[in-house]
């Protein structure tokens, strides 16, 4: 499990977040974490197939398909899903993979490791950046 310190030089030096299953149900925990994450001054893109635009940024339906630099992928899709997202974060060279609470995949965490990625796992990010920020 990462320390302290290394999760908030993560969050201190990210500026674009792309969370994967953020929905623009305004009752989703990841609309909501998403929002706030947003407020903390983060830029927040969505990753959904089903969805346009969410938070007022367009939604892309896959990491492959974002044109920018991702800094984090927080995903919020169920751990079987984990695998494909972290190979899609890998190809598009993001700094970090974040694991929602409940979603653990040890396998694509060592494989995210591997290819040089900080793997957070199990935590929520509002959490985290509410405690050491």
């Amino acid at each position: 499990m990462p320390e302290p310190a290394i999760i908030r030089e993560l969050l201190r030096a990210a500026r674009v977040i792309a969370v994967v299953g953020l929905s623009s149900n305004r009752r989703r925990p990841s609309h909501g974490v998403s929002q706030y994450m947003q407020r903390a001054g983060y830029r927040i893109i969505p990753v959904n197939p089903n969805e346009s635009e969410v938070l007022g940024e367009p939604a892309h339906p896959s990491l492959d398909a974002v044109p920018e630099k991702i800094d984090i992928v927080n995903i919020f899709r169920r751990s079987e899903f984990v695998p494909e997202i972290v190979e899609q974060a890998i190809r598009v060279g993001a700094a970090a993979v974040w694991m929602q609470e409940g979603v653990v995949d040890e396998e694509a965490a060592a494989r995210a490791r591997a290819a040089g990625l900080t793997v957070i796992m199990d935590r929520c990010i509002l959490k985290e950046h509410r405690r050491l920020l």
